[in-house]
């Protein structure tokens, strides 16, 4: 499982090139996928694979015990590397995941401004980003204290079983099954993008949510491709079509449909946002508000939308009906809105060298956070709208009907 895995990682994930480099991401939990992914590394023709490890334990007592001042900073050499990174074109694979409960009892602002990176850096993160210098990949890996959390009990078989499935190692071949795949999720976003929607809006219990998009928004899915052209899957597993709306066009109330997981770890449950003039101005949870709180006061147009993501019923961690407590899967499960950065990638024809504050002021968010919350299910309606208001169906009891 671990080296089909790896090797699936590498050629659909980052698609390695001979002669290239590349580093891993991971805790240490996930040694022995780490090891995997190493060896497949080499095996496809890296120059080098460079492991970048993180100790749950030393990150936590690093967040609540460190001074005050101390608390969100980086030595120089994280900047160094992000610089390093760019300039090489470096592959990167992020193993995602850390251990449950890892920063209870700390206070949310600390966490906010220390994790998943401290808020120094996440300027350069976002630079990194935004130059589509390298290919990389968010990925999963099955542990039993993860699995605990999901099953109940620490059944790392089963959350491999459900992980294979959902990346479709299940397949004869994985790699021409992800094809075919990418292919439909690139034909989804051709429909969206001939219709040239104004703004989308979602329906349902609890929700009534009209969501402004700009001229230049853009639908995507499956496969991005670096500035050299070079085609890679930022997610793995993804079932979404996404584009990023003018962050300036949200009015209505949503609730969310399920439990959502911060990047922190804390799991949100019965968040319910209401938008006015593209901002939240209130947000209610019935557990983690506080959290949720922290975040959009920790960043600078976190309350302002950066995405849009559609996904249909049928995705296959949505036919699992499970609660992953993980946002890269659980966010496939189902339609879902983030608050915080706009995906610059999702925009066509941006005026050229714009500075932050400039793009924010047409609609574009530069954030740094970006958090997912599901808000679809098969009660809840969502309508592309044209300039005019007509209103054409795309999900309707959860299934896709544009066509």
């Amino acid at each position: 499982m671990l080296e089909r895995y790896a090797r699936l990682v590498i050629r659909v994930g980052i698609n390695l090139q001979p002669g290239r480099e590349m580093m891993i991401r991971a805790m240490i939990e996930h040694a022995p996928l780490v090891h995997a992914l190493v060896r497949a590394g080499y095996e496809a023709g890296a120059r080098s694979v460079e492991v970048d490890y993180q100790d749950s334990e030393v990150l936590r007592s690093q967040i609540a015990l460190a001074p005050d001042e101390a608390v969100g900073t980086a030595p120089r050499w994280m900047f160094e590397r992000l610089h390093d990174v760019r300039e090489q074109r470096r592959a990167q694979v992020l193993v995602t995941g850390f251990p449950p409960g890892m920063f209870e009892g700390i206070d949310p602002a600390r966490v906010a401004r220390s994790f998943p990176a401290p808020a120094v850096l996440r300027g350069e993160i976002s630079k990194l980003q935004d130059s589509k210098a390298r290919a990389w990949t968010a990925i999963a890996c099955a542990t039993p204290s993860w699995a605990k959390q999901v099953y109940g009990e620490p059944d790392v078989e089963r959350l491999w079983q459900a992980l294979a499935h959902v990346c479709r190692l299940d397949e004869p071949d994985p790699v021409a099954a992800w094809q075919a795949h990418i292919d439909n999720l690139e034909a989804r976003s051709a429909l969206l993008n001939e219709r040239r929607f104004d703004a989308v809006r979602f329906r349902g219990p609890g929700t009534e949510l009209i969501l402004g998009l700009l001229p230049q928004s853009r639908w995507y899915g499956g496969a991005s491709k670096t500035h050299l052209g070079l085609r890679y899957v930022p997610n793995l597993p993804t079932d979404e079509v996404y584009t990023s709306p003018d962050g300036r066009r949200a009015d209505g109330v949503v609730r969310t449909t399920r439990p959502v997981a911060l990047t922190n770890g804390t799991i949100v449950r019965g968040l319910e946002l209401v938008f006015r003039d593209g901002a939240i101005v209130q947000a209610t949870a019935t557990h983690g508000e506080a959290d949720v709180h922290a975040e959009l006061d920790a960043y600078e147009g976190a309350r302002h939308l950066g995405e849009i993501a559609l996904v249909d019923h049928r995705s296959r961690v949505g036919e699992l009906d499970t609660l992953f407590y993980n946002l890269l899967l659980d966010e496939n499960a189902a339609c879902h809105i983030a608050y915080g950065a706009s995906i610059l990638g999702a925009f066509e024809d941006l005026p050229e060298g714009l500075s932050d504050d400039e793009l924010r002021g047409i609609g574009v968010n530069r954030a740094h956070v970006h958090t997912d919350l599901m808000i679809g299910s098969g009660e809840v309606d969502v309508d592309g709208l044209h300039d005019g208001g007509d209103a054409v169906p795309l999900l309707r009891g959860g299934d896709w009907q544009l066509a």
